[in-house]
């Protein structure tokens, strides 16, 4: 664990935390050098505070196959310890809502964006109908913290809660809650839903067993390096799963009649999506770079929009960006692309 010098020097007080702002306000962004904190999630093992998370529940005996009727995702098959992502689409396909759904002690638990929670009560209620369900928002009363790095399972082990087997599986904790394993943003990753009143308690257990305290922007460099998107970052009222990797994750392409599914089926047979997630790099090393939303330009017009962008620990600086697909997979010494005056270049890897 925190054996060698630089680990020693990372595990800061928690005085030093300065808070994330925007969507992402009330959790720490960085706890003083953001960079090493990468670098600890990277190589090691980090614990994210991302209580403002919106959490609600559902329970009832018609949870699967009702949520399955009304989502991206097949759920009628979970069993207790399933976890999985869903979408909930417009009728036209566009994304509307990102979930991460765990099945787990009779009833299912839905994790998403901060300030989402209204609108999925919203949808679910406007859904329910004569089934049997009870969906509830929960937020005050549960936060999650995320564990992130190779040394993932050592730490949950040394701090003496279950470990799950691999990616997509959660177990129980003994005072409520669970750890959920998850396949990104790292290496290794999983997410722990513990009630409010012991998250502090929580967090410190995980530091006293080997994890560094990271903020928000380490998870986030490493979500963008793996070019995860994150709803209204990297979508926008027209995003389509398959133009941000959702497909998979998040849509179950052989399943029941759903909310957009014309549209998802359209795009998946008869052509590809018009638009690209892609990852950027940045020309030079800018202190500041755009904000999300800020239009992708070549040759002089908007070609798309930028997401996330930040400093990564080994990559400088990076975002990620949705633009029109015939330019994204063009050689890149045939397009020339900028943000807000920036240079940019999309990931070589990422063009073909």
């Amino acid at each position: 664990m925190n054996s060698d010098p630089e680990a020693m020097n990372l595990t800061m007080s928690t005085d030093l935390a300065v808070p994330a702002t925007g969507r992402d306000t009330g959790v720490p962004w960085h706890y003083g050098d953001p960079l090493r904190e990468q670098r600890r999630l990277a190589t090691a093992a980090g614990v994210v505070d991302r209580r403002n998370r919106d959490v609600l529940v559902v329970p009832g005996d018609d949870r699967l196959g009702w949520l399955h009727s009304i989502s991206s995702q097949h759920l009628t098959a979970l069993t207790d310890g399933d976890a999985t992502e869903d979408l909930v689409l417009s009728p036209h396909g566009h994304v509307e809502q990102h979930w991460q759904v765990t099945e787990l002690g009779g009833q299912v638990w839905i994790d998403t964006e901060p300030g989402a929670a209204p609108g999925v009560l919203e949808y679910l209620t406007k859904m329910r109908f004569l089934k049997r369900v009870e969906p509830t928002d929960v937020s005050a009363d549960w936060a999650v913290l995320s564990l992130v790095g190779p040394a993932t399972g050592d730490v949950l082990a040394a701090a003496g809660l279950p470990v799950p087997e691999r990616a997509g599986r959660a177990v129980p904790l003994p005072d409520g809650g669970f750890v959920r394993r998850m396949p990104w943003p790292g290496q290794d990753a999983a997410d722990l839903l513990v009630p409010a009143a012991a998250a502090d308690e929580t967090f410190e257990r995980l530091v006293r067993a080997g994890a560094d305290r990271a903020g928000l922007w380490a998870f986030e460099a490493l979500r963008v390096e793996a070019v995860r998107p994150r709803l209204g970052l990297e979508t926008d009222h027209r995003t389509i799963p398959h133009e941000v990797g959702w497909i998979g994750p998040a849509v179950h392409l052989d399943k029941g009649c759903y909310r957009g599914q014309e549209t998802v089926a359209r795009v998946q047979n008869l052509g590809r999506p018009p638009r690209k997630l892609v990852l950027l790099h940045f020309d030079g090393e800018s202190d500041e770079l755009p904000a999300p939303g800020t239009p992708v330009e070549s040759g002089g017009r908007a070609v798309g929009f930028l997401g996330t962008a930040l400093h990564h620990h080994e990559l400088g600086p990076i975002g990620l960006a949705v633009v029109k697909r015939s330019l994204a997979e063009k050689p890149t010494a045939e397009v020339a692309f900028t943000v807000a005056g920036h240079a940019v270049a999309i990931d070589a890897g990422l063009s073909e």
